[in-house]
């Protein structure tokens, strides 16, 4: 048998490569480690590729679903606008009952109702507690000031003009202003007072320069003009009180937003519906039967209820920026509306001064994005848009909003 030596089989000591160790690669051949890197690259570019088509495609549904749910805001609340001024500058009843004897007391009654009853299903589709989560007398102030806000915002269409009316609800800033420096000692930026000025001019103007008188009205001379302003201060009196007084309440109490919207509105029905049945005199009180009146109130307030959802997803899912934009822009749309559907004329002046109120709140909501950008964040901005923030957030936007010194409880109203 022919033996094998190194002559046969060349060690390393001769210069070759024993069967055991790597073979010299022949020219022109990439290295080892290039070749299964660019293999590993070619096996993972395909999996970049899809992954970037998921992250277009969460993109585009996420960018779908925040227009949906804005566009939900836009139907319901000008849907809620429309219904609002229908009912109460209305014919019903067999008698062709004035709508301006349709009790406000009472059509608080049926929004709080409904809001009620979407709490509930709010609270049994996330499994929580129906008891409430803080003293009852917690929730009376509340239930009492957002009662009588509400009231006031309807019964100021029996003396002044929609637009009117939406317009000095977007001066709710101020009295939230105010009553934070009254009872917390807020301090406020430079421009959270520009911004309250220039509501204040735009408001002025339009006051100022064409008629704001509600069309139905009994008389149009200038104590009735008045008296409906003087009901809209009242109205942003109860409602800066209501979101001020909210936050020193529930700021140390973990309560759901659906069980604040439960409990406040039990006892805003409770009062709404005792007033609605002793003031039988008169057209007070519950209206007699009238299936197309009802058929309206219903509307009205189930468009409320609903907005509330779609303002809580898109608040839980986009942020209070998005949110305070869809609503300055509702509130626009909404005079807009009024005034096409209800022939409403207003002069130069007032479209003057409605300009100018909603570009100072869309300066807040922009002024909010660049601050939130550069780290600083201003206190009225907060409140501005947390406004409605405090009756739609969930539990962990109240925990944030309460950091940041915002209302965080649910006012439930519109």
């Amino acid at each position: 048998m022919t033996s094998i030596t190194s002559e046969h089989c060349p060690g390393p000591e001769a210069g070759g490569a024993g069967p055991d160790l790597e073979r010299q690669a022949p020219a022109g051949d990439p290295p080892a480690s290039g070749f299964l890197d660019s293999v590993l690259g070619e096996m993972q570019e395909p999996q970049t590729e899809t992954e970037a088509d998921k992250d277009r495609q969460n993109a585009t549904l996420r960018q779908v679903r925040g227009a949906f749910l804005a566009g939900g805001i836009f139907v319901c609340l000008l849907s809620y606008g429309y219904f609002q001024e229908r009912i109460m500058t209305g014919k019903w009843g067999h008698d062709k009952m004035g709508g301006r004897d349709i009790s406000s007391v009472f059509l608080v009654m049926c929004n709080r109702i409904t809001s009620m009853t979407i709490a509930v299903i709010g609270i049994v589709y996330k499994g929580d507690s129906l008891a409430p989560g803080a003293p009852i007398t917690a929730y009376s102030a509340i239930a009492m000031s957002n009662m009588l806000a509400t009231t006031c915002q309807y019964e100021a269409l029996r003396y002044v003009s929609f637009p009117t009316q939406t317009l000095a609800k977007t001066a709710k800033m101020i009295p939230v202003m105010i009553w934070g420096t009254l009872l917390q000692s807020k301090k406020y930026k430079v421009k959270d007072y520009i911004v309250a000025a220039g509501v204040t001019l735009g408001a002025t103007l339009f006051l100022l320069t064409g008629s704001v008188t509600a069309k139905q009205a009994k008389s149009a001379d200038k104590s009735t003009t008045v008296l409906g302003m003087v009901i809209m201060m009242a109205y942003l009196f109860f409602d800066g009180f209501t979101s001020t007084v909210q936050e020193r309440l529930f700021k140390k109490r973990e309560v759901s937003t659906w069980n604040q919207m439960l409990y406040v509105g039990l006892l805003s029905a409770l009062v709404t519906g005792f007033l609605s049945g002793v003031n039988t005199q008169g057209n007070g009180g519950i209206p007699p039967w009238d299936q197309d009146l009802y058929m309206n109130v219903l509307a009205l307030s189930l468009s409320a209820a609903v907005a509330q959802i779609f303002i809580l997803m898109l608040i839980k899912e986009f942020g209070a920026l998005l949110f305070a934009t869809v609503m300055t822009t509702r509130q626009f749309l909404s005079i807009l509306l009024s005034c096409l559907i209800f022939l409403h004329p207003l002069s130069l002046g007032q479209w003057t001064g409605t300009i100018v109120v909603f570009g100072a709140l869309y300066y807040k909501t922009l002024s909010s994005s660049f601050g939130r950008g550069g780290g600083s964040k201003s206190t009225a901005q907060e409140e501005g848009s947390a406004e409605e923030k405090r009756r739609l957030g969930d539990a962990e936007l109240q925990d944030k909003n309460a950091s940041n010194g915002a209302p965080s409880s649910p006012s439930n109203r519109i």
